[in-house]
């Protein structure tokens, strides 16, 4: 008799098999077994609570930037899971640690679960973090069950997905499309450490960064789960929503440079104060991407430095960030045009000089159209009925997107609150995520 397993996650306790004849063959009966695979909760709960322990704050949150020594720690404990899971583990000269799992044909495109562990300051324990922590999770359900599949399985916790440190995000997986320039290893943090620097000294050779670079031979599909990091499954009542496309960002540095001068000597008409240029230009941010009211664009500053920063100073010169992101890359262009025409008319009229450094572009992407059917169907299978939905939020996904086909899962974070000592989401709900993520994997895995 030949068995042929196909394996149906369910969430309930307790366990059954049913098998049914599918063909006969000869004097061979080829059997169909349905085995019951369950997430197991508590080890998942233990391990996010564990890795949030790195980085910790006494106030709460997390901090762990890439390449730092909290990353360091970070990513030594998530290489114990994957061995655990019986992942062979590696990191390629981008840092970005990858377990494998081989298929019974070795040379077939391998299915990828990934996400990151880096946060952004005092953020939270789920950003990233689940993706990971589930693709494990599914690995570690396979050599339990010891499924055999005919594809190759890789986790990938990705490096530096936030760009916190560098300003400069998705480096890992830009790194594995050959997006990466030089100006970007170059680049340094607050503390006038390099990208390269730091590479190097995580025990990295970054001359040897295009080592790390992928192809489409390689891969037979990219899947990441994610938490929404928006309010909309909360509010839609469901615990996971499936992603059609991803917006794209693009983050800018804005400095405008004037004369510093006595706060009490010199006359307001007179003054040449970047501060208050800056000011008036992020004030019409808001109403330059909110013209067309139904768009889903997006401008945030979400740092200042001001130069030389005294309270009886007119500041010299005001550095600023700007994050504007949308699903439409002409929609996109037009905002930052607009943009760029307000910065000029303001320093014109201040008699100020400014310069717009741009650290980061990404078009937006779409997901692949039979992932979002693949994910669909474990959905239903799981008995949701998952939301179709644009991620506001850039993700590795959309880097993959340039060299596979790749699909996004959203899990449910409670209010919606990201990037926040408050980020929340419940086991259950990574549970079920988990588990359409395990089966939709599967899927492609025995494809």
């Amino acid at each position: 008799m030949i068995w042929k397993k196909q394996q149906t996650f369910v969430m309930e306790s307790g366990t059954s098999n049913q098998s049914r004849i599918i063909a006969r063959q000869g004097d061979e009966t080829v059997v169909e077994k349905r085995e019951q695979l369950r997430v197991d909760r508590a080890r998942v709960l233990h391990r996010i609570q564990e890795l949030a322990k790195i980085g910790e704050a006494a106030g709460g949150g997390v901090t762990r930037k890439a390449l730092t020594e909290e990353d360091r720690q970070g990513q030594e404990l998530i290489q114990t899971w994957m061995r655990e899971a019986g992942l062979m583990v590696r990191r390629d000269q981008a840092g970005n640690l990858i377990g494998r799992r081989e298929g019974t044909n070795q040379s077939a495109p391998a299915v990828i679960i990934g996400s990151h562990i880096d946060t952004v300051p005092n953020g939270g324990n789920y950003d990233g973090t689940i993706g990971v922590i589930g693709g494990i999770e599914v690995a570690q359900i396979l050599a339990e069950q010891e499924i055999v599949t005919t594809l190759p399985l890789e986790i990938i916790a990705f490096c530096d997905e936030e760009g916190t440190r560098f300003q400069g995000g998705l480096f890992g997986s830009r790194a594995m499309v050959g997006k990466v320039t030089r100006r970007e290893l170059d680049a340094e943090d607050e503390a006038g450490i390099s990208r390269k620097q730091a590479l190097a000294a995580f025990g990295l050779e970054p001359e040897l960064l295009a080592t790390a670079e992928r192809t489409s031979a390689e891969i037979k599909v990219f899947l990441e789960m994610h938490i929404e990091q928006g309010p909309y499954l909360q509010a839609a009542n469901v615990p996971v929503g499936i992603v059609t496309g991803i917006a794209g960002p693009c983050w800018m540095t804005i400095r405008l440079t004037g004369e510093a001068g006595h706060a009490g000597t010199v006359p307001m008409n007179l003054r040449r104060d970047p501060l208050m240029a800056s000011a008036e230009i992020i004030y019409a941010l808001e109403e330059i991407v909110t013209k067309e009211k139904d768009a889903p664009t997006v401008a945030t500053v979400g740092k200042v430095s001001v130069f030389p920063n005294g309270a009886n100073v007119i500041p010299a010169h005001v550095e600023f960030t700007l994050d504007l992101r949308d699903s439409d890359l002409e929609r996109r262009t037009n905002v930052l045009d607009e943009i760029r025409a307000k910065i000029a008319e303001v320093c014109r009229r201040r008699m100020l000089k400014y310069d717009m450094k741009e650290n980061l572009a990404q078009e937006p992407v779409q997901c692949a159209g039979h992932v979002i059917e693949s994910f669909a169907r474990a959905s239903m299978d799981s008995g949701i009925r998952a939301p179709q939905m644009i991620s506001g939020a850039g993700h590795d996904a959309m880097m993959m997107s340039y060299i596979t086909d790749m699909g996004m899962l959203f899990v449910r974070c409670k209010d919606g609150i990201s990037h926040n000592v408050k980020e929340y989401a419940d086991i259950a709900d990574i549970a079920e995520g988990t588990s359409i993520l395990l089966n939709t994997a599967l899927h492609y895995l025995n494809d």
